[in-house]
C-alpha cells in the first residue's frame, strides 16, 4: 500500500559540517576527534596558593579566586581563614565569545561588606600556549601576585593557562562561561557525563517443598503459598495443593536484580486463614552475593533453609527455637539478556555473564554537533528559554552533554565511542531541557523536546554519515516538530568476516531458546529492569532523572493506543500489498491483458516443465537480478521517523487524547462508555476476520472429517482417482496440462466460480455451532449530537483490505 511521502518539514536532511573526517591534516586532533566541528576554549586552572596576607582584623583571611575575561567571570569556593587554600577547579572561555586581550585573575578576601583585593596575575592571550591532545597536560606553574598599581604582592598563585579545544581532558569537569549565569550550587547539573547501566541478573527462585510448618489453628487444613520479595518486586506461588504441614510447589518466581546487590531476597510462607487474611507461618532472608551464579542450563543444586518466626510475648519479639524449612533452587542466570528497553529498539543483545560475550565487531562513534529551532520549553523573567542537552545511549553506556544554557541553537560538538557486539541494535539519542538550573522546585522536571534512533545495520562500514534529524514529537493536538539535531555518525568495522558470521548467529543468548521466558513474564521482567535502571542513575551526580530515563527506554510503549494500532494494520497490509499485486498480474497473465507478456510466461513455463532441473536457478536467478535492480535506490542514509507510517500525522485529536490519557484514566465517564465503544466496533472487525480465517481453515479439516458424509465420500474418491492417474501418468505431462489449463484465454473461460472453489465453499465449518448473537448500532445514535465525527468513524465498513480474506 503506497503512501504518499511526508512533508518536507518532517524530513531527514543532510548536511555538510565543517569537520575533520576524511580531511589531510597534520592536526592531532583530526585522527581522534574528528567527528564535530573544533571549538576553541581558553582553559585556567586554578590549582592553589600559599603565603597569602591577612586582610582582617583578626589577622586571617578568607580566600577566593576570581578569573575575570572581558565580561565573563568565574569566581572559585572560599575557604575560612586559610592562607595556603587548594582549590583545583579548572574555567573554560569560549574563544568565540572572548572580547578582551588581557586575563585577569585575582585573588581576594571574602568580606561582609566589600571584599578586598589580596593580589592579581595578568596573562597577555597571544602569549598563551595552545595545546592538542594527545600531548600531555601542560604543568601549573607558580605566580607572584601584584597589586593593582603593578608592584609585588605578598603571596603566590598556582596557575596553569593555556588554549585548547573540546577534546580536552578539562573540559567535562570545568566551569564554561557559556553558563555564566548558572548558579555554583547549579553547576554540577550542565556537566557532560558518562553513565554505566547496573549490571542486571535474573534471579531464579524454584521453590520445591516445606516441611514441618506449625499453623496456629490445628483444626483446619492449611492453605499455604510462598511470598518472595525483592526490593519493590513482589511475587507468590500457588496455594499448595497437597493441603497438609509439608506442601509441595515444584514452581519457579523470576525476579531481576541489579549489581551491587543491595537488598536481600525474603522468602516467607504463609496461610490463607481467611478472604483478606494470611498468617505468617515462617521467613529466611537470602543475600544475593552468596547465590550460585549459572551460565547454562544445567540444574543447580537445591537447599534446605531454616524459617524463622517471631511470636509476641509481653510486647517483646521472641524466636521459637524449632524451626519449620523450605526446600528451594536458587540461582542468578548469566546465560539470559535482561531486557530493559523496548525490544524494537534494543542496543545491547548480550547475555549478562561476560564469560559469554564474544568479541567487539567494531567501533561505533557519535557526534553530536549542533541544534537548531528549538522550541522554548519554559518561561524565565517573562520570556520563553531552552536549556537544551543531549542524551545518548547504546549498549551500558549512557552520555550526557553539557547544558547549553538559553538558547534555541545550541552547539555542543562532543564526540563519543561506543563498542559494538552486533549490527542489528540501535542508538537512541535524546533532547531535552533541563529544568533543574534556575532555582527548580524539587517537583519540576526536565522536559522532553525529542529523539532520534539509528540502527546500526542500516549504516555502512567506514562512512561518515552528517545528518540534521527532525526532532518530532506527539503532542495531544497532534505531530509538532520541535525542532532539528544534528549528528555526525561512523560505524567503523574491525572483521568483515565476524560481522557477516554474525547473521548466522541467533539474536538472543542460547538460553531464551533452551529455555525460553513466556512473554508476559519477559514483559513484567522488562518493566522492572526498566524501573531499577531508572533508580540507579537518578541516584547518581548529576543525576540522569528518572523522567528521562524512562522517555530513552520507552517505558510506556506497551499502553494501548488506537494510532498505534491503524499503524500496525497498514504496515501488515503493505506486506500483503506484495503479494496482492503478483496476485493482480498473475491474473492479467491469465486473462491475456498483455499478449506479448502472456506469451512470454507460457514459453517459460514450458521450458520449465520440461526441464525441471532448470526451476530452482531460474527463481534464484531472478531474486539476484532483482537485488542488483534494487541496488540503485538503495536508500543513502539512516532511515528515520516517517509520520506517515507511523500515522501520527493523521491521528484523531480524541483518538490522542486517549493516547495520553493517564491509567487508570483521568477522563469523565461519558468519553470513557464512547471510547469502550469504539474499541467494540473495532474488535468486531477483528473478531469477523478472525472467524473468517478460521472457516477456512475448518473447511480445509472437514475434508476427511466426514462431517460432511457425501463432500468426504466425492473428495476421498476423487483422492484415488487422482493417484491412480498420477501414478500411470508422468508428473511433466500433469504439470503442463494443469499450467495450460490455468493459463488459458479467456474465451475459454466461463464467469461462473470453478468446480473445486465451487466445492470447497460447500464444505461445513464450525461457524454453526458457534453462538453468534447480532445486535444492532441503533444505540449509537444517541452519540451523535455530541461526538458525530467519532460515530461516523464506528459506523464505517471495514476496510476493503479485510473484505477478501472472508470470501
Amino acid at each position: 500500500m503506497q503512501k504518499p511521502p511526508q512533508a518536507v518539514d518532517f524530513a531527514l536532511k543532510e548536511t555538510s559540517p565543517n569537520i575533520g573526517a576524511g580531511a589531510v591534516s597534520g592536526d592531532k586532533l583530526s585522527s581522534t576527534y574528528d567527528l564535530v566541528e573544533q571549538m576553541q576554549y581558553l582553559y585556567v586552572r586554578v590549582v592553589k596558593a600559599k603565603d597569602l596576607p591577612g586582610k582582617d582584623v583578626t589577622g586571617s583571611c578568607d580566600p577566593y579566586v576570581e578569573v575575570k575575561l572581558g565580561n565573563y567571570k568565574g569566581i572559585t569556593k572560599h575557604f575560612e581563614k586559610k592562607s595556603n587554600p587548594e582549590w583545583n577547579q579548572v574555567f573554560a572561555f569560549s574563544k568565540e565569545r572572548i572580547q578582551a586581550s588581557v586575563l585577569e585573575v585575582y585573588v581576594k578576601d571574602k568580606d561582609v561588606v566589600a571584599d578586598d583585593l589580596i593580589g592579581r596575575a595578568m596573562f597577555d592571550l597571544n602569549e598563551i600556549p595552545k595545546r592538542i591532545p594527545p600531548d600531555s597536560p601542560l604543568a601549573p606553574q607558580w605566580y607572584r601576585l601584584e597589586d593593582r598599581k603593578g608592584n609585588k604582592a605578598k603571596g603566590e598563585l598556582m596557575l596553569a593557562v593555556w588554549m585548547g579545544t573540546q577534546a580536552d581532558e578539562a573540559f567535562p569537569d570545568s566551569w564554561h562561561s557559556d553558563a555564566a549565569s548558572v548558579g555554583p550550587d547549579a553547576v554540577s547539573n550542565i556537566r557532560s557525563k558518562v553513565y554505566l547501566s547496573p549490571k542486571l541478573w535474573y534471579v531464579r527462585v524454584n521453590v520445591i517443598e516445606a516441611q514441618d510448618l506449625v499453623p496456629t489453628d490445628k483444626t483446619r487444613f492449611p492453605e499455604v503459598f510462598v511470598k518472595a520479595v525483592l526490593g519493590n518486586q513482589a511475587l507468590r506461588t500457588r496455594v499448595s495443593q497437597s493441603k497438609t504441614i509439608n506442601p509441595m510447589w515444584n514452581e519457579d518466581l523470576m525476579f531481576v536484580a541489579a549489581e551491587p546487590f543491595e537488598e536481600p531476597l525474603v522468602l516467607s510462607v504463609e496461610d490463607r486463614v481467611g478472604s483478606n487474611k494470611d498468617e505468617t507461618l515462617g521467613k529466611c532472608m537470602i543475600p544475593l552475593h552468596i547465590v550460585q551464579r549459572r551460565l547454562d542450563h544445567r540444574p543447580v543444586n537445591s537447599r534446605w533453609l531454616n524459617l524463622e518466626k517471631h511470636v509476641i510475648v509481653d510486647g517483646e519479639k521472641k524466636e521459637i527455637k524449632f524451626a519449620s524449612r523450605i526446600h528451594l533452587r536458587i540461582c542468578l542466570e548469566g546465560g539470559y539478556h535482561v531486557l530493559d528497553e523496548s525490544t524494537h529498539y534494543s542496543s545491547d543483545l548480550r547475555p549478562t555473564a561476560k564469560q559469554l560475550w564474544r568479541p567487539s565487531i567494531g567501533i561505533l562513534e557519535l557526534g553530536i554537533l549542533s541544534a537548531h529551532g528549538l522550541m522554548p520549553m519554559k518561561t524565565k523573567d517573562g520570556r520563553g528559554t531552552t536549556d537544551a542537552y543531549c542524551v545518548a545511549k547504546y549498549g551500558q553506556k549512557w552520555i550526557r552533554t553539557r547544558t547549553i544554557v538559553d538558547n534555541f541553537m545550541p552547539r555542543w560538538n562532543e564526540q563519543y565511542t561506543w563498542e559494538v557486539f552486533d549490527t542489528c541494535t540501535v542508538i537512541t539519542v535524546g533532547v531535552f531541557d533541563n529544568g533543574h538550573i534556575h532555582g527548580g522546585a524539587g517537583g519540576s522536571k526536565d522536559s522532553r523536546i525529542g529523539k532520534v534512533r539509528i540502527r546500526l545495520s542500516t549504516l555502512e562500514a567506514d562512512r561518515v554519515y552528517t545528518h540534521s534529524y527532525p526532532l518530532l514529537v506527539l503532542h495531544p493536538s497532534g505531530v509538532k516538530k520541535t525542532g532539528e539535531i544534528q549528528l555526525a555518525l561512523r560505524f567503523t568495522c574491525s572483521s568483515l568476516i565476524n560481522m557477516l558470521h554474525m547473521y548466522s548467529h541467533p539474536l538472543l543468548p542460547k538460553m531464551h531458546y533452551i529455555h525460553p521466558l513466556s512473554v508476559i513474564q519477559l514483559d513484567v521482567l522488562r518493566h522492572q529492569a526498566m524501573q531499577i535502571v531508572s533508580m540507579r542513575l537518578s541516584r547518581a551526580e548529576p543525576p540522569l532523572r528518572k523522567e528521562v530515563v524512562e522517555y530513552m527506554l520507552d517505558v510506556d510503549s506497551h499502553m494501548w493506543s488506537m494510532r498505534r494500532s491503524k499503524a500496525n494494520f497498514f504496515r501488515i497490509m503493505g506486506v500483503l500489498s506484495g503479494l496482492i499485486a503478483v496476485g493482480k498480474w498473475f491474473d492479467q497473465i491469465c486473462y491475456w491483458r498483455n499478449p506479448l507478456t502472456s506469451i512470454l510466461i507460457h514459453i517459460l513455463f514450458i521450458i520449465l516443465v520440461l526441464y525441471p532441473e532448470l526451476i530452482l536457478p531460474t527463481v534464484f536467478l531472478y531474486l539476484f537480478l532483482i537485488g542488483i535492480w534494487n541496488f540503485r535506490w538503495r536508500p543513502r542514509h539512516p532511515p528515520h521517523m516517517d509520520t506517515r507510517l507511523s500515522h501520527a500525522d493523521a491521528a484523531h485529536p480524541d483518538e490522542l487524547d486517549e493516547e495520553f490519557d493517564t491509567f487508570p484514566t483521568s477522563r469523565p465517564s461519558d468519553f470513557v462508555r464512547m471510547r469502550y465503544d469504539r474499541i467494540r466496533s473495532i474488535a468486531g472487525r477483528v473478531q469477523t476476520v478472525i472467524g473468517d480465517l478460521a472457516t477456512q481453515g475448518e473447511r480445509f479439516q472437514s475434508l476427511l472429517s466426514w462431517r460432511d458424509p457425501r463432500a468426504t465420500t466425492l473428495f476421498v474418491t476423487f483422492c484415488l482417482v487422482a493417484a491412480l492417474v498420477l501414478y500411470v501418468t508422468p508428473f511433466q505431462v500433469i504439470a503442463l496440462l494443469t499450467g495450460l489449463y490455468v493459463l488459458r484465454h479467456p474465451r475459454f473461460r466461463h464467469k461462473l466460480p470453478s468446480t473445486p472453489l465451487n466445492f470447497f465453499r460447500r464444505l461445513p465449518a464450525r461457524s454453526d455451532i458457534n453462538q453468534h448473537v447480532i445486535e444492532s448500532c441503533t444505540g449509537l445514535k444517541s452519540w451523535y449530537p455530541t461526538h458525530p465525527d467519532i460515530v461516523k468513524q464506528l459506523l464505517q465498513p471495514p476496510p476493503s483490505g479485510l473484505i477478501f480474506l472472508g470470501a
